[in-house]
């Protein structure tokens, strides 16, 4: 049994590994990388690699080498296996001996031939957020023992509770750009409502639907149509005092 030091650490590291990380990926590349090392210290090498699901299809994310990618994308090419019962049930799937496991017969011969006995497959808690999953492949049979699994479901969780609060920021920063863009869009169109205004004396009505009538006539998106009429006036661009 992990003590509360232990999970005080993971929960550092995996808040380190967020920090230092430029994006998702990034972040699930580098934990992949760590629990791979940490989990072949001492002992059997261990493959890990992170399955993001869409519907019924698997696409791997992160890889800890180029032989975990390998064996990750031969299990997602086949409709069903570890990583994708463990998403689906929201269970740990543990195949002791891929020679002697009946549950996934097509790929286990296909996993069999690339020297894979054991794999275990863990999901991650994302809520709504994604369905993802971890692999662990190892070529001992038999492999994890119940502290090792216990120790790598204590990595995944605190790994769960990171890529929320990382999906969640990434949803934030695509709003706030979305509304930057807004805003800088609505500062160009209004400039040059002012322009028609104060050029023929148009009231605001009348200028907005000339702008629209000519972004219609000219097949051209009206805040690209107001960017040209500002331009001729004033060389600068617009700015906005709106902050992200």
């Amino acid at each position: 049994m992990l003590d509360q030091a232990e999970d005080d650490v993971s929960v550092s590291t995996m808040q380190t590994l967020l920090l230092e990380s430029d994006d998702i990926q990034g972040f699930l590349q580098d934990f992949t990388d760590l629990l791979a090392r940490q989990l072949s210290l001492g002992g059997p090498e261990r493959w890990c690699a992170v399955s993001l699901l869409r519907g019924r299809k698997a696409a791997t994310a992160a890889s800890s080498s180029p032989q975990a990618l390998a064996l990750d994308e031969l299990q997602n090419s086949f409709t069903d296996g570890p990583c994708m019962t463990a998403i689906r049930e929201n269970a740990v799937i543990r195949a002791g001996d891929l020679r002697d496991d009946g549950h996934w017969p097509d790929y286990s011969a296909a996993a069999l031939e690339q020297g894979v006995r054991a794999v275990l497959g863990l999901p991650f808690h994302l809520a709504d957020e994604a369905e993802a999953g971890l692999n662990v492949y190892s070529a001992t049979p038999h492999d994890f023992e119940p502290a090792t699994i216990e120790s790598i479901v204590l990595h995944v969780e605190q790994a769960s509770s990171a890529l929320r609060l990382a999906v969640r920021l990434a949803l934030h920063s695509d709003a706030a750009r979305d509304l930057r863009a807004a805003m800088d869009s609505r500062t160009v169109i209004d400039l040059a409502v002012g322009i028609l205004m104060g050029r023929n004396g148009f009231s605001q009505a009348e200028a907005v639907e000339i702008l629209k009538t000519a972004s219609n006539h000219r097949n051209i998106k009206l805040r690209d149509l107001a960017a040209e009429l500002v331009a001729s006036v004033r060389p600068a661009p617009p700015t906005t005092s709106f902050e992200a």
